[in-house]
């Protein structure tokens, strides 16, 4: 039987999804939590594939996973058996029976992420690792407008990583939706009067590259913050190298949103793509 688990997670205290040695990854705790609620024996485990890879301090929403088993349990057992084995800031959400030819990876349509950054004269606290940050005020229709010229089937090799391994550059933007929710409270820093507030970036594609979404954070909060005009996103699109953007953007406000796939495969409602109207 192939089974599909949603899981979210809080990603601060981990070295991202993937397996590691040492052991501290979202991925090694959930098959090991697998392991134990499925009563296999010591060396004995449980093999999971994820729809999408977050790195070190990212957060998931809804990653979706999928694995093998002969093992009979009801999707509400593999739900709450699992979740006992987990520590405190992973769970699972759902469990759902897939046909074989199903693949959490290959199967989806398009994958969505959230980044928040709050805006404020004075670093997080209560939200530090949760949320990004920027001192200075940003211009919203300045990043949006930098943002429209990255929307399509792009080669978005300036906003890649060395690291990444994805056979292509080119990956397709459905959308990229921009959201400032204000904070009627202001804030001082040496004298200068600065509004809080929180902004939310959202981002769909059918895949993104290895850093593609905080290299372009970076580059959005530059034109946010008038260093560069909205028109010098299209020039770093057209570059195609990775040295005339900015920065990578930090990881702590990074959402994994998650997959969306065809109805026809039977997942919650949270999971099944549709159109916009």
């Amino acid at each position: 039987m192939r089974l599909a688990l949603g899981v979210s997670y809080n990603g601060r205290a981990y070295h991202g999804w993937q397996s590691q040695l040492s052991g501290q990854t979202v991925q090694d705790k959930l098959e090991a939590a697998l392991a134990r609620f499925a009563g296999l024996n010591a060396g004995q485990r449980i093999t999971t594939l994820c729809a999408g890879r977050t790195d070190t301090g990212v957060h998931g929403l809804m990653q979706v996973v999928h694995f093998d088993t002969d093992i009979e349990r009801t999707p509400f057992s593999w739900v709450r058996g699992t979740n006992r084995y987990l520590p405190e800031d992973i769970a699972v959400q759902w469990a759902h029976p897939v046909p074989d030819a199903f693949h959490c990876r290959a199967s989806a349509l398009t994958r969505r992420y959230r980044y928040l950054l709050s805006q404020s004269p004075v670093r997080p606290s209560v939200d530090a690792g949760r949320v990004g940050w920027s001192m200075r005020a940003l211009d919203g229709d300045a990043m949006r407008a930098a943002a429209a010229l990255l929307v399509g089937r792009h080669d978005f090799t300036s906003f890649r990583a060395s690291a990444c391994q994805a056979l292509s550059p080119v990956k397709h933007v459905r959308r990229i939706d921009i959201v400032q929710q204000r904070d009627a409270r202001a804030g001082v820093s040496d004298g200068l009067e600065i509004e809080r507030c929180q902004w939310q970036f959202e981002f769909e594609a059918d895949a993104f590259l290895h850093h593609m979404i905080r290299n372009i954070l970076g580059c959005l909060v530059r034109v946010g913050q008038g260093d560069a005009p909205p028109e010098w996103m299209g020039e770093v699109l057209a570059a195609r190298s990775r040295k005339v953007a900015a920065p990578t953007f930090s990881p702590a406000g990074l959402y994994f949103l998650g997959p969306l796939y065809d109805a026809a495969w039977g997942l919650p409602a949270e999971a099944t793509f549709r159109e916009s109207p």
